[in-house]
């Protein structure tokens, strides 16, 4: 079946995950991201200054792109080291997280290759990658989505 192709896909572009957390602790099931065209995969930690400047700003085009009906949506990634500071930097952000305790979120900065942080990485809805260079794709807002 289609659906089960893409959840398939989108597991797999998430490491293999079943569920993303928002910041109440509440389980989504990855499958629920297949309704986004873009899903973010947002790499960070609270301990990182340049990632504390990004988030807010990240936040206000979220804000601006969802208000604006398009299909989007972000998924934290955390590399903080230890799981009060991610709740800690989670509770700030209006979108989904891997879980702490994932082994996925060091798999996921894997492949993708990130280097360094902040890092945003934008998948299509197959879970195919747009571009590594998130921050930069995004800063035009709701006008410039879907980010190609």
């Amino acid at each position: 079946c289609i659906r089960d192709r893409y959840q398939r896909r989108v597991h797999g572009a998430l490491g293999g995950l079943s569920n993303v957390v928002d910041k109440s602790g509440s389980e989504t099931s990855v499958s629920d991201l297949e309704s986004n065209e873009v899903v973010g995969l947002y790499f960070s930690a609270h301990w990182c200054p340049p990632c504390r400047g990004y988030t807010p700003q990240l936040a206000t085009i979220y804000e601006e792109v969802k208000g604006a009906g398009k299909p989007f949506e972000v998924v934290f990634v955390s590399l903080d080291r230890d799981e009060s500071s991610f709740s800690e930097y989670h509770g700030s952000m209006p979108w989904l997280a891997v879980p702490y305790g994932e082994s996925a979120r060091q798999e996921l900065a894997t492949k993708y290759g990130v280097q360094s942080i902040p890092t945003l990485v934008l998948l299509d809805g197959s879970g195919n990658v747009i571009t590594t260079d998130g921050q930069a794709a995004v800063a035009g807002g709701s006008a410039a989505f879907p980010f190609k």
